[in-house]
C-alpha cells in the first residue's frame, strides 16, 4: 500500500509526500542477493521477451566479484537459461574464472563456455600494427614488424602500447626496425610504471619474494616444489603465500602442482624491478 500527500500552509508553502508500506511484498526484497538478482534478471529477461528483444550482460575483471557475488550471478543466469528467457551474458577475466566459476556452482562449467583469448597469431599481429599506420598514410618496414612481434610477443594490448610509443618516434611514413628498437625503452617503462606496477605494489614482501623465485626459473609455468627450493623452503611452508597470490589474480594454476604468471612477460618485470633475489628467513 502507499499514499501520496500534498498539503499547504498560509505562506503558501505547498509539500507533497509519499509513504508507502514496507511491509507490503514485492520484488526484489528478499536481502538475498541471489534471490534478488534472480527475480531482476526474470524480469529483464520478460520484458525483453515482450519486446522481441534480447539483452547480454558484459561483465569485465570477473575474478574479482566476491564469492557471493559470483554465485549470485551464475544462479540469475541459469534460472532465466531454464525459462528460456533472452538474456545471456559475456563475462572476460583472467585464466583463473573457470576455475572459480566452477568452484561457485558446479552446474556453472555445464552453463558455460570458456575459450581462451591468447596471443595473436602472426598475421594479426602484423595488422594490428601496420593496419592503422596505413589509415594514417604510414607503413611499418617488415623488419619492423618482426622485432615489434619480439618484443610483444604478440599480446594484444603490449602491441597496442609499442604501436604508441614507436608513433611518437618515428619521424617519417615508414616506420624502420631502428624506430622501434628506440621506442622499446618508452614501451618498456610505460609497462613497468602502469601494467605491472599496479600488480606489484598489492603485494607483501614474502608475495614479492615468491614472485621473484618464480621468474629465477624463467618463463612459463613452474612446479611448487622448484619455486619452494629456490626459496630454500619445503612447499607446505610457502604453499600460503602462493595460495594468495592465485586469490589476488596474479598466478594461476594451469596444471596440478603448477602456477603461472596470469600476465605475459611479468617474469622480465621481476627481474628488473628486483634484480637481486634476497631470500627472506
Amino acid at each position: 500500500m502507499a499514499s501520496f500527500t500534498l498539503t499547504a500552509d498560509l505562506t503558501g508553502t505547498v509539500q507533497i509526500g509519499y509513504a508507502a508500506d514496507a511491509t507490503e511484498p514485492g520484488k526484489a526484497d528478499h536481502g538475498d542477493l541471489a534471490l534478488d538478482l534472480t527475480d531482476v534478471f526474470v524480469a529483464v529477461g520478460e520484458a525483453a521477451a515482450d519486446a522481441g528483444r534480447g539483452v547480454v550482460l558484459l561483465f569485465d575483471e570477473i575474478q574479482f566479484l566476491a564469492p557471493a557475488q559470483l554465485e549470485a550471478l551464475i544462479s540469475a543466469i541459469h534460472k532465466v537459461v531454464q525459462r528460456s528467457l533472452p538474456v545471456t551474458m559475456v563475462g572476460a577475466g583472467l585464466p583463473l574464472i573457470a576455475e572459480l566459476v566452477g568452484d561457485a556452482k558446479s552446474y556453472a562449467e555445464r552453463l558455460f563456455q570458456f575459450p581462451t583469448i591468447g596471443d595473436l597469431d602472426d598475421r594479426d599481429a602484423r595488422e594490428a600494427l601496420d593496419g592503422p599506420a596505413k589509415i594514417e598514410g604510414a607503413s611499418f618496414e617488415s623488419d619492423a614488424l618482426e622485432l615489434a612481434l619480439q618484443i610483444t610477443g604478440r599480446y594484444p594490448y603490449f602491441l597496442q602500447e609499442l604501436g604508441y610509443a614507436v608513433w611518437g618516434v618515428a619521424s617519417g611514413t615508414v616506420i624502420t626496425r631502428d624506430d622501434v628498437s628506440d621506442a622499446e625503452a618508452l614501451y618498456t617503462a610505460k609497462l613497468d610504471e602502469s601494467f605491472f606496477r599496479v600488480r606489484f605494489d598489492r603485494c607483501t614482501n614474502r608475495q614479492k619474494q615468491y614472485l621473484r623465485a618464480m621468474a629465477e626459473l624463467g618463463p612459463g609455468k613452474q612446479k611448487a616444489q622448484d619455486v619452494a627450493s629456490v626459496l630454500k623452503r619445503e612447499s607446505s611452508q610457502v604453499a600460503p603465500i602462493r595460495a594468495e597470490l592465485i586469490g589476488m589474480g596474479l598466478l594461476y594454476t594451469p596444471d596440478y602442482g603448477y602456477a603461472d604468471f596470469t600476465v605475459p612477460h611479468f617474469e622480465s618485470f621481476m627481474l628488473r624491478v628486483m634484480p637481486d633475489l634476497e631470500v627472506i628467513g
